[in-house]
């Protein structure tokens, strides 16, 4: 089994995707957290490809991008499915999810308290329940709805929406109006694997 370490900030966020595909696969790994006065330091090091976290050292080789490293993860330990096809759609559903990246980065970075406020609202009233649509679209097509979003069994495609409805905007009441991804996402965080790693997990805001 490799060695892992996977460095990021005190967040879930952009590093959460691997985290709980690492606790599915019940595979042991170092949860580097840096502190954000550290960081230019640790980026001034050289240590990091891109100057950039997430980052995962495997064995001493670092990858960076964090679908990247989540791909790979999926890959190495059986959760990314099970043929090419099953591997294309769990990418289409994680791309359909990774959309939503530019309006999340620039709620966060607005500064003036109004316009974030109108950002906020266009997003949870418009942006993130049209992507629901599609993800809902797309679970239904898989036998009805009622598994997983690829095939027959969990894949990161699965893992990737857990973090997706965690997101603090505007949270897991987000699938009410979904009832397919509503059951997913209660299935995937009872199972025993991931349950566990949410409750020790630490506590942050995003």
């Amino acid at each position: 089994m490799p060695s892992y370490k996977l460095y990021y900030f005190n967040l879930r966020a952009r590093a959460e995707p691997s985290r709980l595909i690492l606790a599915a696969a019940g595979v042991d790994y170092e949860d580097v957290r840096i502190k954000r006065e550290n960081w230019p330091a640790e980026k001034a090091s050289g240590k990091f490809p891109l100057g950039q976290m997430p980052c995962l050292e495997v064995d001493g080789v670092m990858l960076a991008q964090s679908n990247a490293i989540a791909r790979y993860l999926a890959n190495e330990h059986g959760l990314a499915g099970k043929n090419n096809m099953e591997k294309a759609r769990a990418d289409m559903i994680v791309d359909t999810m990774g959309d939503l990246s530019p309006h999340l980065v620039k709620i966060i970075k607005e500064q003036d308290e109004t316009k974030k406020d109108e950002l906020k609202k266009e997003f949870t009233s418009k942006t993130l329940p049209a992507c629901n649509t599609s993800l809902e679209k797309l679970l239904i097509q898989n036998n009805g709805g009622d598994g997983y979003f690829v095939g027959s069994e969990l894949t990161w495609a699965d893992l990737v929406f857990v973090n997706h409805v965690q997101r603090p905007l505007p949270g897991p009441s987000s699938v009410d109006a979904f009832p397919k991804l509503k059951a997913l996402y209660e299935k995937v965080i009872a199972l025993p694997k991931i349950s566990e790693w949410i409750e020790k997990r630490p506590k942050t805001d995003m």
